[in-house]
């Protein structure tokens, strides 16, 4: 990892987008990892784009301020391209995670981003088939983690069953973790 990792991430409100940044800030934090994970709100509703970050950092960070230079871009929804700026600032040579049905290929022609890496992975649907709702972000974990290299799964697991274990019940919790492993095992880099 170098010395600080920038996501953004896109979504729509109501999907977990900023769950998800908190989430792997804490299993980063378990790994000795210093981090930032804050929302960037517009109309504030249910549906509406946000946009949230996360940083993780080696050292202690004293940047407070919107990730402007993303070095890894998030998408949880994919209706979201040609709606917002998926790539505006992205570092050469950066991630751009995608859930779609897409493939990698396709989502680049969408961005025109021939640079760097396109990871996709249908989280939506495998949202649906673990705890059956459209709720994207935290199984999306499963693919930045393997993409980025910033936290191990086993971690991850561990923070989702911690942080979501006194919101959720144990079944739905146990479908998240779940759901970041098919994730991560599904995911196609191209």
């Amino acid at each position: 990892m170098s010395q600080m990792t920038e996501i953004r991430w896109h979504g729509r409100g109501g999907q977990g987008v900023v769950t998800a940044g908190e989430l792997l800030g804490e299993s980063a934090m378990k790994m000795g990892n210093y981090f930032q994970a804050f929302p960037e709100y517009g109309a504030e509703r249910m549906g509406a784009p946000i946009k949230a970050y996360t940083r993780v950092s080696i050292d202690p960070i004293e940047i407070h301020s919107p990730i402007l230079e993303p070095g890894v871009v998030v998408v949880t929804n994919d209706n979201l391209i040609g709606a917002v700026d998926i790539t505006g600032g992205i570092k050469d040579g950066g991630i751009i995670i995608v859930n779609t049905d897409d493939s990698p290929q396709e989502v680049r022609d969408q961005l025109d981003y021939q640079e760097g890496e396109v990871w996709c992975v249908d989280a939506s649907q495998i949202a649906k088939d673990e705890f059956g709702r459209d709720i994207p972000s935290t199984t999306l974990l499963g693919v930045v983690i393997k993409a980025v290299g910033i936290v191990e799964l086993e971690t991850l697991e561990e923070t989702i069953r911690e942080s979501l274990g006194s919101k959720l019940r144990p079944d739905v919790v146990e479908a998240n973790v779940q759901a970041v492993a098919r994730a991560y095992k599904e995911c196609v880099k191209g």
